[in-house]
Order: structure tokens, then C-alpha cells, then sequence
């Protein structure tokens, strides 16, 4: 599993011209799913993700949690980030999920981000998004399970 992490000052995701998620304070995070990921590996992740100590305290450094500071998730499926770049010139994606597993791990993420008691939007699992942001920061990281 692999997760994008951006701190936004917001951050939404559209579909078809339709905003389908969107946050102000948070975090955007897009997250791959790999064949081989199981459901322990989105728990690692969901509390990675929820404890993650990347917002800033009164001394201004990054000592606090997005759940610490009362941000949000934007939670966007992004196959792309298991995509082996490698060799030649044009991605290989056969480490990615299928659709079916890779839909249940990632709505299990969103759940368990839920179920720790945070806010959390999503995209479309599967659709052609739009995501737009603006980074805060910028603080960008990548979390890998």
C-alpha cells in the first residue's frame, strides 16, 4: 500500500463536474493499492495516516497530528502509484489491485479513519477524477506498508 500525504488548506475532488469530496484543514491523501495488500496493511495505513505528526505546534514544529488539530481526509484512489517505471517508456501497472479487492481495502481505510473519530471525504473508487488543492507547506510525504 502506498500513500501520498499533502497538508492542504483544502482539497477537493470532482467528478463529471460534480464535486463528490471536499475538505478545508487537512489532509489529501491518494492512496495505491497493491495486489498484494491485506487488510492488516489498510489498518497500518489508516493509523499511520490518522497519527501521522505533521501539522505544527506553537513552536512551529511539526508535533501534531491531523486528528490532533481537528483536520479532515480527503481519501482519493490512485491506482497509478503502483506503476513500475522502470523499464522502457510506459508504465507497468501489474503490481496494482484489481478493482474488486482494491475497492474493499480502500473503503476499509475510510472506515478506519471513521471509526478513529476523524472526518473523512473520498473520491469515486475507479472514476476519472479532478482533485485540486492548495498544499500547505508544502509538506508532501510518502507513506509505504
Amino acid at each position: 500500500m502506498i500513500a501520498v500525504l499533502q497538508r492542504v488548506l483544502n482539497a477537493a475532488v470532482h467528478v463529471d463536474d460534480r464535486v463528490v469530496g471536499a475538505i478545508d484543514a487537512g489532509l489529501l491523501v491518494l492512496l495505491g493499492i497493491a495486489r498484494d495488500d491485506t487488510a492488516e496493511d489498510a489498518a497500518w495505513t489508516a493509523a499511520k495516516i490518522g497519527d501521522l505528526r505533521v501539522f505544527e505546534d506553537e513552536a512551529g514544529k511539526m508535533n501534531r497530528s491531523v486528528r490532533e488539530v481537528g483536520g479532515a481526509v480527503l481519501l482519493v484512489s490512485q491506482f497509478t502509484l503502483c506503476g513500475d517505471c522502470r523499464k522502457g517508456r510506459r508504465p507497468s501497472f501489474d503490481r496494482a489491485a484489481a478493482a474488486e479487492p482494491g475497492r474493499g481495502l480502500y473503503e476499509l481505510v475510510a472506515a478506519q479513519l471513521r471509526a478513529s473519530g476523524l472526518r473523512v471525504e473520498t473520491g469515486v473508487f475507479g472514476a476519472h477524477m479532478q482533485v485540486s488543492l492548495v498544499n500547505d507547506g508544502p509538506v508532501t510525504l510518502v507513506v509505504e506498508r
